[in-house]
C-alpha cells in the first residue's frame, strides 16, 4: 500500500507534538514575530542610551551587568530608564493581543478596547480611585478592571439580540464610550485642583511616571492573562466560524466569548491603571501584524509583538522627537488616527 499523501494546508508550519499536546505555528508568522521581538529589542537599546545624560552601549550593557565601573550610569539606566522601555514593550503587547481579541471575536477591524468603550470604562474605574482614594498602583488596576467589565458586560447586555453581532457591539460600545467620557469630565471638575490636573496628565496616556513595581506587577499580571488567552485560542479560532460552525466543533460559544472578553478587558486595565487610556495601539497592532504575516484571520501572538514594537516606537518619539516631552498616547492619537482614517477608507472601497 502506498503512504497517505500529506496534508497540505497552503502555508509551511512548524509543528510541536510533546506530552499529549499538538501545536502547529505558521512558519511566516513565526518569522514576522521574531523580526517585530529582534526590532523591539534594538529600539528599546537605542533607547537607554538617549536623553539628558547620554551613554554609549558599552556604558548600558556595563550598566545592565552590574558592572562595577559603571557608576552613575548604573542608576541612569537601571532605575530610570529601563522600568520605562520594558513597560513600553510589555504594555504595548498586553494592547495589541487584547485588540487581536475583539478584532477576531468581532470579525471586525474596527474593534477594539479604545473604540468600543472599554479602554473609557477602565480609565473611569482608575480615575474614581485616584479621586477618592489617591490609590496605589494595585488598587488602580483593581479600579480599572472593575470599570473596564462592568462596561463591557453593560455593552454586551445592551447588544445582545439573539446573540452578540459585531457590528451591534461597536456601536453600542462607541455610544456607551461617550456617555463614560461625559461622566470622567463630570470627575476631573468636581475633583480637588491638584489631583484634577495629574489625573488629566494621566488621562493622556504617559509612561512619565513608571517605576518598577508597575513595571513588574504590570508584566507579571499581562503574561499570566496572555497565558489565560493562549489556552482559549483554539475556541477564539473556532468562533471565527460562527457561533453555529463553532458548537459543532465543540466549542462552547457563549463561554468562551465571555472569558475572552474578560482577559481583554483586563489587559487593556492593567495598562490603563499603569499609564492611563493609550489609544489605537489596540487597533492598528493587529490589522498591521495580519497584513504581515498574511495570516487567514486576526492571530494574538503576531498583534502582542506589532504593539510592544509601536508603543517602544511611539514613546522613543514621545521623548525624543520634540524639545519637550510629550506623554505617549499623544503620539500614539497622531498614528493609530491617520491609520484610521486610512482603515475606514479602505473598507469603503471594498464594499464599493
Amino acid at each position: 500500500m502506498t503512504a497517505p499523501a500529506t496534508l497540505d494546508f497552503g502555508y509551511r508550519s512548524l509543528t510541536f507534538r510533546h506530552f499529549g499536546i499538538s501545536v502547529r505555528w505558521p512558519l511566516r508568522s513565526v518569522i514576522v514575530c521574531l523580526i517585530l521581538l529582534g526590532a523591539t529589542i534594538a529600539l528599546a537599546a537605542w533607547t537607554l542610551t538617549l536623553g539628558d545624560y547620554p551613554l554609549t552601549f558599552t556604558e548600558v550593557w556595563a550598566a545592565l551587568t552590574n558592572n562595577p565601573d559603571a557608576g552613575f550610569a548604573r542608576t541612569v539606566v537601571v532605575e530610570w530608564r529601563l522600568p520605562r522601555v520594558l513597560a513600553a514593550a510589555i504594555f504595548g503587547a498586553a494592547l495589541g493581543a487584547a485588540g487581536a481579541m475583539f478584532q477576531s471575536l468581532t470579525r471586525n477591524p474596527l474593534a477594539s478596547p479604545d473604540i468600543i468603550g472599554f479602554s473609557t470604562g477602565a480609565y473611569t474605574g482608575a480615575l474614581i480611585v485616584i479621586i477618592l482614594m489617591g490609590g496605589t498602583y494595585l488598587e488602580r488596576a483593581g479600579g480599572a478592571l472593575i470599570g473596564g467589565i462592568l462596561t463591557a458586560g453593560l455593552v454586551y447586555v445592551l447588544a445582545w439580540r439573539h446573540g452578540v453581532q459585531g457590528f451591534r457591539l461597536i456601536i453600542i460600545g462607541i455610544a456607551v464610550s461617550a456617555v463614560l467620557g461625559s461622566f470622567n469630565t463630570w470627575l476631573m471638575q468636581s475633583a480637588n485642583l491638584e489631583v484634577a490636573l495629574s489625573a488629566a496628565v494621566w488621562g493622556a496616556g504617559s509612561l512619565n511616571g513608571i517605576n518598577w513595581e508597575q513595571a513588574l506587577w504590570g508584566g507579571l499580571i499581562v503574561i499570566l492573562l496572555l497565558a489565560g488567552g493562549g489556552v482559549l485560542g483554539r475556541g477564539l479560532r473556532q468562533l471565527e466560524l460562527g457561533d453555529d460552525a463553532a458548537r459543532a466543533t465543540g466549542a462552547r460559544a457563549e463561554p468562551v466569548r465571555l472569558s475572552i472578553m474578560v482577559i481583554g478587558v483586563a489587559l487593556t486595565a492593567t495598562v490603563t491603571a499603569a499609564a492611563g487610556p493609550i489609544a489605537f495601539v489596540a487597533l492598528a497592532a493587529p490589522q498591521i501584524a495580519h497584513r504581515l504575516t498574511r495570516s487567514i484571520g486576526i492571530t494574538v501572538a503576531p498583534a502582542a509583538c506589532m504593539g510592544a514594537l509601536l508603543l517602544v516606537v511611539a514613546d522613543l518619539a514621545a521623548q525624543h522627537l520634540l524639545s519637550t516631552m510629550l506623554p505617549v498616547g499623544v503620539v500614539t492619537v497622531v498614528i493609530g488616527g491617520g491609520y484610521l482614517v486610512w482603515l475606514i477608507v479602505q473598507e469603503a472601497r471594498r464594499r464599493v
